[in-house]
């Protein structure tokens, strides 16, 4: 029989590079996602395109909150749940409940239709946020998790059900905080896909903040051999980090991908952002010692990339 793998928000970034890995892995593999409008639709379509054409991936349309999650879930072994509503800086006022329905709630769902059922695995993507804005660097799955934004708030809640079903029902989870994304197919809400896109087009690009603040940046494919080596983890109800292993400025960033593109940015100065952190860096020896995690792309290979991909895939939304 072959292993059946569920990922929630298969449309997205990091989904859709999860399941063409797991199909090369020879998993059959359900796919859910709601298309939620934080960025356009066509971006998301475009990354369903290679999956649509192989006969063992079903796709569904579906709202996590709405849809019959036991049926979903029969005969699997592995739920890879990255479905969520991203981003710090949209998660302030009448928007928040747009973040505990699809953070909070359609993660308790789905854990509560994963009672009693024999899988290997519930992988749960969380986030570096839920460490807030801290100088208790290199940031420690151990440490103190404050976070500075309703988003991280949401998904740190998240966390502690994936805890509590474990503990309470023995569903085998494990939670991955991880550390800034990017790479080929990264949210266009999201720094490096705004800005390399700006390049291209000769627009300007919002900078917030004075440039200095730094990010433990990660390549996508690195992240996807962490949520891999999650799933045949023998643990569970753990937390591991998920990082790129270095802590950049944002403007060292801007001045090596302007060295990578050979274009110069029009950068348009902002004020620093409410829940925006100054720096993250990422302690990595629990994924290295228990997940075998050792990321492989540097910031110039993975930012070179993305340009090709940008340059490729250029999208204009509707």
């Amino acid at each position: 029989m072959p292993v059946k793998s569920v990922i929630t928000g298969v449309a997205g970034f990091i989904g859709s590079h999860l399941a063409e890995r797991l199909l090369d892995a020879g998993h059959e593999v359900v796919g859910i996602d709601n298309f939620l409008d934080n960025y356009p639709r066509q971006f998301k379509d475009h990354n369903l395109t290679g999956l649509l054409r192989d006969t063992r991936f079903r796709f569904l349309e579906s709202d996590l909150l709405r849809s019959d999650l036991t049926e979903l879930l029969r005969g699997t072994t592995y739920v890879f749940h990255l479905a969520g509503q991203p981003g710090v800086r949209a998660s302030w006022g009448k928007e928040f409940t747009r973040y505990t329905d699809n953070n909070i709630v359609a993660t308790q769902l789905l854990l509560e239709a994963a009672k009693g059922l024999a899988l290997s695995k519930f992988v749960y993507a969380s986030t570096s946020s839920v460490y807030g804005d801290t100088d208790d660097l290199p940031m420690r799955e151990e440490g103190l998790t404050r976070p500075v934004s309703p988003y991280g708030a949401t998904k740190l809640a998240a966390e502690h059900l994936c805890y509590l079903y474990y503990k309470a029902f023995s569903v085998p989870t494990v939670s991955l905080r991880f550390f800034t994304v990017y790479g080929p197919r990264q949210r266009s809400d999201m720094f490096f896909h705004l800005f390399l896109r700006a390049l291209l087009r000769g627009d300007e690009v919002p900078l917030f903040d004075d440039g200095e603040q730094t990010r433990d940046f990660t390549f996508c494919q690195d992240i996807v051999d962490g949520v891999i080596g999650a799933a045949s983890y023998p643990g569970m109800g753990e937390v591991f980090n998920l990082g790129g292993g270095s802590e950049i400025s944002l403007i060292k960033a801007i001045q090596l991908a302007e060295k990578i593109t050979g274009r110069k940015a029009q950068l348009k100065r902002f004020d620093r952002q409410k829940g925006d952190v100054r720096r993250t860096r990422a302690r990595l020896d629990q994924a290295r010692d228990k997940l075998g995690y050792a990321p492989k792309i540097g910031l110039e290979q993975g930012l070179t990339e993305e340009w090709d991909w940008i340059r490729a895939t250029d999208i204009k939304p509707a």
